[in-house]
């Protein structure tokens, strides 16, 4: 005899349905930022490359989406735990630090414009841009999804069964947070 399922529970393997799709997701965001930064290499090695050091704004968003990354899975310990208004308060703060460091990546660009750096014209200054941009396009993502689950969080519609939308929402955020460490590090390192 079926039982009935559930949104959390739809197929065989037990795991989410969403959680599948956002892991499938995430891989093909893996693979872009792979292909871009083997782009980078390639380039880089064909000379005309101007080196110059990063704005330090960039090392400030960095710092930021850290921090946010550390609130957002307070918001998950929190919701197991019934902490309700925590859980607003961390959900809240993640969606404006997310949104700061938009504005940080914006500001850097600004610098960069300022020192002579533009997206066209000097290649390593073409690849800063595109790679920041293309990570503040899929960190839209997260910032809509921060969107509904603090408006969710706000009207109480989580708690302790019922948190998969916070639970994928830091999944995401993780995500984007350890990709652009990786892009900072890449850039600054690396590269």
């Amino acid at each position: 005899m079926q039982t009935a399922t559930t949104e959390q529970d739809n197929n065989y393997t037990g795991i989410p349905t969403a959680k599948i799709l956002l892991w499938i997701a995430m891989a093909s965001m893996v693979m872009l930022f792979a292909g871009l930064t083997s782009a980078y290499i390639v380039r880089k090695n064909e000379g005309n490359w101007i080196e110059f050091s990063l704005p330090k704004m960039f090392t400030i968003s960095t710092i930021v989406i850290i921090i946010s990354s550390f609130i957002i899975q307070y918001a998950v310990y929190a919701i197991k735990r019934n902490l309700l208004n925590q859980v607003k308060i961390a959900v809240i703060t993640t969606l404006g630090l997310g949104i700061a460091f938009v504005f940080m990546q914006f500001y850097a660009w600004t610098v960069m414009v300022e020192n002579g750096i533009h997206l066209v014209g000097n290649p390593s200054g073409s690849f800063i841009y595109v790679l920041s941009g293309m990570h503040i396009l899929h960190l839209a993502g997260g910032i809509i999804s921060m969107i509904v689950i603090s408006v969710k969080s706000i009207q109480e519609k989580y708690s302790p069964k019922n948190y998969l939308g916070i639970q994928l929402g830091a999944i995401f955020w993780h995500f984007l947070d350890i990709l652009w460490v990786y892009l900072f590090v890449f850039v600054t390192f690396i590269a």
